[in-house]
C-alpha cells in the first residue's frame, strides 16, 4: 500500500519544503495538494463537505499548487508530487500542459495529476469555465494536453479548445505523460476514467464504495478493451488510521492519502511525525 499525506500550504502554514522534506525522511509516498484560485466572497453554492455547506476560510488561503510543488521538489529526491485536485476548467490547456511538463521535468518525473471540474459554480464561472458542462470541457483539455505532451506538433480542434499547430516544451519525463486521476463521485466517473484517464482519486468515501467502484471499473476496462490493472484507485483526504487505511486496501485501492489538520509550525510537523508514528510503522 502506497501512503501519501496531503496538506493545504497558505501563508500562515509552515513552509512546504519542510513538509515534504520530513515527509521523504519518515517514508511517505507522495504529497498532495489542493487548488482554489479565488473564493468569491458571496455564493449560493454550498460546499460539500459538512451538512451546513459553508465552506471553510481555508479554501481562501491555498497558496498555488505548482508553485508549492515545485518548492517541493528541490528538496526531495524520492517523494511522488500530486494536486489532489487540480481544476482543469480554470485554466487554458495550452498553459496548464506546459506548467505540468515543467513540474514533471525538474522533479524528475515525480507529478501526478489529479484532476476535478469544480463544484463551486462561482468560481469556475468566474475563471471561464463553463459550470453546466464543466466535465465536458475537462475532457477536452485532458485530450488536447494529452496531444501537447506527447506530439512534437499538436493540435486540437474541439468545442471548447480549438487551437492549431503548435509546439510545446518541454516533454513530461514521464511517458507518455503523468498519470490523469480523476476525483469525485460523479455518475459518470467510471466511463471516464476507463475512456481517458489513468486513475479514479475520490475523497469523500467509504471502502465499500471503493470496493464497488473497482469492480465497476474492471467491467469497463475490460469491455473496452483495456487491462483493467492500468487503472489505479488513490483514496484521498482520509483520517490516520491503520485499519481504515487497511480496509480501502481490502476494497482495492492502491494508495491512501491521509490529511493534516490546519496548525501552528511546530505542531503541523510534528503531526507528520504522528501520523507516519500511525500509519507507517
Amino acid at each position: 500500500m502506497k501512503i501519501g499525506i496531503s496538506t493545504f500550504p497558505t501563508d500562515y502554514s509552515p513552509d512546504i519544503a519542510l513538509i515534504a522534506r520530513r515527509a521523504e525522511e519518515l517514508g511517505f509516498e507522495s504529497l498532495w495538494v489542493p487548488e482554489h484560485a479565488v473564493l468569491p466572497a458571496d455564493v449560493a453554492t454550498s460546499w460539500p463537505g459538512s451538512a451546513d455547506g459553508i465552506i471553510p476560510k481555508v479554501y481562501a488561503d491555498i497558496a498555488d499548487p505548482f508553485v508549492a510543488l515545485s518548492r517541493a521538489s528541490a528538496v526531495t529526491e524520492r517523494l511522488k508530487l500530486g494536486t489532489a485536485i487540480c481544476l482543469v476548467p480554470e485554466h487554458n490547456p495550452l498553459l496548464l500542459a506546459k506548467v505540468v511538463a515543467t513540474l514533471d521535468m525538474y522533479s524528475g518525473g515525480r507529478f501526478l495529476f489529479g484532476i476535478g471540474a469544480g463544484w463551486l459554480r462561482e468560481e469556475t464561472e468566474m475563471m471561464g469555465g463553463d459550470f453546466d458542462h464543466r466535465w465536458g470541457q475537462t475532457r477536452e483539455s485532458v485530450l488536447a494536453m494529452k496531444e501537447l505532451w506527447t506530439k512534437t506538433k499538436s493540435e486540437y480542434h474541439g468545442r471548447f479548445y480549438d487551437f492549431p499547430a503548435v509546439y510545446s516544451f518541454p516533454r513530461p519525463v514521464q511517458r507518455p505523460h503523468p498519470p490523469v486521476l480523476l476525483g469525485g463521485m460523479a455518475a459518470r466517473v467510471f466511463s471516464r476514467v476507463v475512456a481517458w484517464g489513468d486513475g479514479w482519486l475520490p475523497n469523500r468515501v467509504t471502502p465499500d464504495e471503493v470496493r464497488e467502484g473497482r469492480s465497476t471499473l474492471d467491467k469497463l476496462a475490460k469491455d473496452a478493451g483495456r487491462d483493467p490493472a492500468s487503472i489505479e484507485i488513490t483514496v484521498s483526504g482520509q483520517l490516520p488510521d491503520a485499519e481504515l487505511i487497511k480496509r480501502y486496501e481490502d476494497a482495492g485501492a492502491v494508495r491512501v492519502v491521509v490529511r493534516l489538520a490546519g496548525m501552528e509550525e511546530d505542531q503541523t510537523l510534528d503531526q507528520v511525525d504522528r501520523i507516519a508514528e500511525a500509519v507507517l510503522g
